[in-house]
């Protein structure tokens, strides 16, 4: 199975990157997690990116906040599929890093989750690495079923109390 790295830029977003690493461990994916700046360290990121395929990884997950220039730059210098989570910043509170991370040139997608939505990241990442693993895509079918009887659960205990009003 390919591994999903998870990049951040800077160590301030490791609490929105856990909900991310926590959904990754959960389904059993490889993972691994680092700093890096499009701003600050470029060329560390370029490189990264430019060496991901070749060192077993199958999709790149990049946290940033405000400008969040760092999934653009990883996409420009990888053929992974690369997605984005723009994280809440005090200023814009988050629609800047939004817009940074959305807004890509044609030739250089990014997938983008809502604002610190790293766990929907990591189940994308996850869904991109079950079309060719069928144990994941077995796990993730019945995460789905889960949800499904829990909101049927839900339903028939507001039809009980329903009943009493």
């Amino acid at each position: 199975m390919k591994k999903v790295a998870v990049i951040m830029g800077s160590d301030s977003d490791l609490p929105v990157v856990k909900k991310a690493i926590a959904e990754l461990k959960n389904y059993g994916v490889d993972y691994e997690c680092h700093v890096m700046s499009a701003h600050r360290t470029p060329a560390l990121a370029s490189e990264f990116a430019a060496n991901a395929k070749a060192n077993g990884f199958g999709v790149i997950i990049c946290a940033a906040g405000m400008a969040a220039h760092l999934a653009g730059v990883i996409a420009g210098h990888t053929t992974l599929p690369v997605i984005g989570i723009p994280c809440k910043s005090a200023a814009l509170d988050g629609m800047d890093a939004l817009l940074a991370t959305v807004m890509m040139p044609s030739g250089i997608p990014v997938a983008t989750v809502a604002i610190d939505g790293a766990k929907n990241a990591a189940i994308l990442a996850i869904q991109m690495l079950a079309l060719s693993d069928e144990e994941l895509s077995k796990k993730l079918e019945a995460e789905k079923q889960a949800m499904i009887d829990g909101v049927a659960a839900k339903d028939a205990a507001l039809q009980e109390t329903l009943k009493d009003i």
